[in-house]
């Protein structure tokens, strides 16, 4: 009897680890599902260029940003997850060179008065009236980000929240990829890169 229940358990046991892989499979799918639907229009390769102007009136394009890694961070005003990403945002622009694009978030008095409000003065941030950048580079949610290594050309495209450590390794990754691929004797992991 002792024995016929000790089996018991252990059947039940497998069970429910089993039941819970599977379970844990299907939210990882589903996850990464939703998170494949959401690039679905996000270029990869050369990234588009353009010419816009900062809040503080300077003129900026892709070119300015050649030589070293770029992250290209899409933002709301209106976006409540984008909040949470502010502080990492600002503390990854000390180290490395960061182009803010507010979407969708009003003109230049008003995006102006929300960076003044949360304390983002130190971005460099192009307001994105009318979501003409967004619909340049396939932004259709915020935050999104890029990061464009120093040839210009995507390495990395994220939506949804990520966090500011995630941010730095993939920025450090865009600015050594080529050497690291070039350890191991990989080509360069983009198609067209000429040394």
């Amino acid at each position: 009897m002792l024995r016929q229940m000790a089996q018991t358990v252990v059947k039940k046991r497998k069970t429910s680890w089993s039941r819970l892989l599977v379970e844990l499979l299907l939210i990882v799918a589903i996850v990464l599902g939703v998170r494949m639907w959401f690039q679905r229009d996000m270029p990869s390769g050369p990234a588009p260029d353009f010419q816009a102007v900062t809040m503080d009136g300077k003129l900026v394009n892709l070119q300015d940003y050649r030589g070293e890694p770029l992250l290209l961070h899409f933002w709301a005003s209106w976006c409540d997850f984008c909040q949470f990403s502010e502080k990492s945002i600002t503390g990854i622009s000390q180290d490395w060179s960061v182009l803010s694009v507010a979407y969708q978030s009003g003109d230049k008095a008003e995006v102006s008065e929300y960076i003044k409000s949360h304390g983002l003065e130190g971005w460099t941030t192009i307001p994105d009236e009318d979501g003409r950048l967004a619909e340049l580079f396939g932004v259709s949610a915020v935050p999104a980000s890029y990061v464009i290594d120093g040839k210009g050309n995507i390495r990395i495209k994220e939506v949804g929240l990520t966090t500011g450590w995630g941010l730095r390794v993939r920025l450090w990754y865009a600015k050594n990829v080529d050497s690291l691929g070039g350890l191991f004797g990989f080509p360069s992991a983009v198609a067209g890169d000429n040394k």
